[in-house]
This record gives C-alpha cells, sequence and structure tokens, in this order.
C-alpha cells in the first residue's frame, strides 16, 4: 500500500520540474487515498493518475508540456497559487492568523489531507502553511475533547437502559456510536487528525494506541446482550481514560465504577470535562465553553460540504 505517493513524486521530479521556469512549489495533497497512504491494487479502478499540484505566484504564467501518461497511468498537473488553493479548499487565508472561528470550521479529514501527502518542492512556503494547519491550538484542542467526552457521557447508561427494556438492537447502535467517540478520544490524545470514515478504522490501527484499545472496542461491537455490553464498554473507557493520565497534561484522573441515579446500570467515570476546562486560558475557548459544548463543524460537515457554507454556519452556531 501507499505507492502512489512516490509514483507523484516521480512523475514531478522526471516530467514536470523540468519544465518549471519560475519559482514554484509542488506537492500531493487534497483528495485521494494516495495522500493518505491507504492506496492499493483497488485504488487503480477510479483517478488514480500520476499528478502533480504546482503552486506558482500571483499572476505567474505557466505553460507546461507533459505527456498523457506516466509510468502507466494517466497523468495530471494542477496549477494554483497557494493563496487561492487554501481559501478554495478551506475557506481560509494564509496570509492572515488563524482564529478560533476559523478552527471551528475547519473538517478534521479536510486539515489531513492538506498536512498528509508530501512536499516535492517549495519555493512559495507551502511548507509553512501546512506546518501552521499541522494540529489544532493547544486550548482548542482541549475543547474538542471537551466536547468528545460530552457525547460519551451521557450516552454511557442508555446501553443498559435501553437493552433493560428489551431494545437489544438500540443497546447496540448507543454501544456503536461509543464505540467511535472513543476512537475519535484516542486520535485526539494521540494529535493525530482523523480521516473520514473509509479510513477511519485504518488509520486507528495505526495510532500507538491501536494495537491495545482496538481489541476492548471490538469486543464492544461483539456483545449480544446489553450487561456484556456494559462491561466491555468500562474496560474500553478506563483504557481510554488511562491514555489521558498518561498524556499528563492534567492531573491524573479517578476511574471509578458509578450507578446512574441509583439504577442497575455500572458506568466507568472520571471527571475529564471539568479538569479540562479548568486549564483553558484563550478567551474564544471559554466564551465556547459557556454554550452547549457542540464540537468542531464535523458534527454539521455532511451536510456542508462546500467550505464557504461552513464559513456561513458560524452566524447559526
Amino acid at each position: 500500500m501507499g505507492w502512489g505517493l512516490e509514483l507523484c513524486r516521480r512523475f514531478y521530479v522526471e516530467v514536470v520540474a523540468p519544465g518549471v521556469e519560475v519559482p514554484h512549489s509542488a506537492a500531493l495533497l487534497g483528495r485521494g487515498s494516495e495522500v493518505l497512504g491507504y492506496d492499493d491494487e483497488m485504488s487503480t479502478d477510479h483517478n488514480c493518475e500520476a499528478r502533480a499540484l504546482v503552486f506558482v505566484p500571483e499572476g505567474a504564467e505557466l505553460h507546461l508540456e507533459v505527456p498523457d501518461t506516466f509510468e502507466g497511468r494517466a497523468a495530471l498537473v494542477e496549477v494554483h497559487t497557494v493563496r487561492k488553493y487554501f481559501r478554495d479548499q478551506l475557506s481560509i487565508d494564509t496570509e492572515s492568523e488563524l482564529t478560533i472561528r476559523d478552527w471551528l470550521i475547519l473538517p478534521e479529514a479536510n486539515l489531513l489531507q492538506m498536512t498528509a501527502g508530501g512536499v516535492f518542492h517549495d519555493e512559495l512556503g507551502l511548507q509553512a502553511v501546512r506546518d501552521r494547519l499541522a494540529y489544532y491550538p493547544d486550548d482548542f484542542w482541549r475543547y474538542l475533547m471537551i466536547t468528545t467526552w460530552w457525547r460519551v457521557h451521557p450516552e454511557m447508561n442508555l446501553v443498559g437502559r435501553s437493552g433493560y427494556v428489551g431494545d437489544e438492537l438500540g443497546s447496540a447502535v448507543i454501544g456503536s456510536q461509543l464505540v467511535r467517540d472513543l476512537m475519535r478520544l484516542c486520535f485526539l490524545i494521540e494529535r493525530r487528525y482523523a480521516p473520514y470514515s473509509k479510513w477511519f478504522g485504518s488509520a486507528f490501527s495505526r495510532l500507538s494506541c491501536g494495537p491495545t484499545i482496538g481489541p476492548l472496542l471490538r469486543d464492544v461491537l461483539r456483545t449480544t446482550s446489553w450487561q456484556e455490553r456494559e462491561e466491555a464498554l468500562g474496560a474500553a473507557y478506563r483504557a481510554v481514560g488511562e491514555l489521558h493520565n498518561r498524556l499528563g497534561i492534567t492531573e491524573p484522573i479517578e476511574l471509578g465504577v458509578e450507578r446512574m441515579v441509583g439504577r442497575p446500570f455500572k458506568v466507568v467515570w472520571g471527571d475529564f470535562i471539568g479538569v479540562l476546562t479548568a486549564d483553558i486560558q484563550d478567551p474564544d475557548v471559554r466564551r465556547l465553553l459557556k454554550r452547549w459544548p457542540v464540537g468542531g463543524i464535523d458534527e454539521i460537515r455532511n451536510q456542508l460540504w462546500k467550505a464557504a457554507d461552513r464559513r456561513q454556519a458560524l452566524d447559526f452556531w
């Protein structure tokens, strides 16, 4: 897997670079399994070109003659300016400082697409832009962890509550949603952007915690009764909580077992929300915390594919 990036690098070096006579940057980034390193033989059935993105200065003209194919693949060159490319892709201005409002509308999968792949040549500061997007600012990162814990905590006891009335299907659905959110917490704890659904599990397996947390999460999905599901989720929650504690960004959180309002449902509980909130200093993030902790644009991104639409959505946030 992952041969596409090297193919594109060779295409740039051998075919494209000799014909570029202006200062430029060149890279492979954006959409595509080869950008993330997940391409395999099946990837060749669509949009599998030898391609390069060439970035030129504002107003520069570039006249390239490239062959239709390279090493048996269709060949493609895209020409952009750095500023316009990131404005079109993310609705941000690379010549301005990013604000918390900007970070709110940046889908995680898109951030990964802009920071993965590879830079083949750089005279225009492309890598510097990628470095600025490499990961969330510290307080916003904490905010995203808070919002994810908020999605976990209210749902933990509902696995038992729905199963208690005989709704094992509903209990299993809630369990699978909790698995997804615990996986997202693992990405956040390791400061790694998560890809969209097709590669979500593959990327999770590559996290340093993947080999140990993954089996616990699969145990949750294999359960057939709410009692088993409750136990399996408790083990997974505890393991993710211990990951947080090893991170060392807060005082260690004690993980205890509680019964919600005296009902016969056990949940593992730790005050991650409280300790993470206490350390946030950024005033814009603190203002976000005064509202219901929705999180970033990823919670509604399926309805807002266009970058400009995501920015307009802030008016309704």
